[in-house]
């Protein structure tokens, strides 16, 4: 279901996704799970961030990181030649494939937890982000279409009869919507260093020539930086009766959206775990 205004709820976890950046979160909720640290309503993941929400609420220690350090760094995900030879730069299909195969996240666990998972997606037609509670049945398929990075990625997942791509064109830290659903104490993790504020593409130009037959994603990829910042804002300056505590990476982390180097991710999924232990 798309939701819509208020659900009650008042404590809420926000995670901002970013690719392998993830590995700084997969670290984070690791923690947290290692403490039994669970005070929230609910929570909302973007992109890797609801990949790394999920195996939280499964109680699936490890899994993340496993995904990251491992299967996402392998070649027959990553292929930046494939990408120009008219392919999958990420090749989504072949990582969902393999890791529902091999480590598949546990939906029913997932379901049986009081904490619901909302997981944003942007609508491909319109450009507006979607924010829809995961379930065992729709779980791998509503991951994926948060994790579909436009271009990157040749294909749009369905859900509910929309074509979906990557939840972090249309809002790539939903602080303000966790708000607005009633949450007044939010924990952000976020992918990137405290200070971080995103740039408005370059080449407008050639973002809508290549999202050509898709003018409302290549709209909301234009706003994307304006959404971005206004998120930023929100957290530096919450309203009166929110308070907001932010988990971010340190000035050090090393790990980019395709960081593949082993000893850069372990060392940002390590300042994941100390981070989470220095806020808590």
């Amino acid at each position: 279901m798309i939701i819509e205004g208020t659900v009650g709820t008042k404590s809420a976890l926000v995670v901002e996704g970013g690719a392998m950046r993830g590995i700084f979160a997969a670290g984070v909720l690791d923690h947290f799970l290692d403490i039994g640290y669970r005070p929230f309503d609910f929570c909302i993941g973007v992109s890797a961030g609801s990949t790394n929400l999920a195996a939280w609420l499964a109680n699936q220690p490890g899994r993340s990181h496993r995904v990251i350090t491992d299967y996402s760094c392998r070649k027959q995900f990553i292929d930046l030649m494939r990408f120009i030879r008219g392919g999958h730069w990420l090749d989504l299909d072949w990582l969902w494939d393999i890791t529902i195969d091999e480590i598949p996240i546990d939906g029913w666990e997932l379901e049986q937890q009081p904490i619901p998972l909302f997981v944003v997606t942007t609508n491909v037609t319109t450009g507006e982000a979607h924010y829809i509670e995961a379930t065992e049945q729709n779980l791998n398929q509503l991951l994926k279409a948060s994790c579909a990075v436009p271009l990157a990625y040749r294909y749009y997942p369905e859900i509910d009869g929309f074509h979906m791509t990557d939840g972090g064109v249309a809002d790539s830290i939903p602080v303000i919507k966790a708000y607005e659903m009633g949450a007044r104490d939010i924990t952000v993790v976020l992918s990137r260093p405290q200070g971080y504020r995103k740039s408005a593409p370059k080449s407008q130009w050639l973002v809508r020539k290549l999202l050509n037959d898709s003018p409302g994603l290549a709209e909301a990829m234009m706003k994307r930086a304006e959404t971005y910042n206004q998120a930023i804002d929100f957290i530096d300056n919450p309203p009166e009766d929110c308070r907001i505590n932010v988990i971010v990476p340190p000035r050090e982390f090393e790990v980019g959206r395709v960081t593949t180097e082993s000893h850069k991710l372990q060392k940002g999924y390590e300042q994941g775990i100390a981070a989470a232990k220095l806020r808590l």
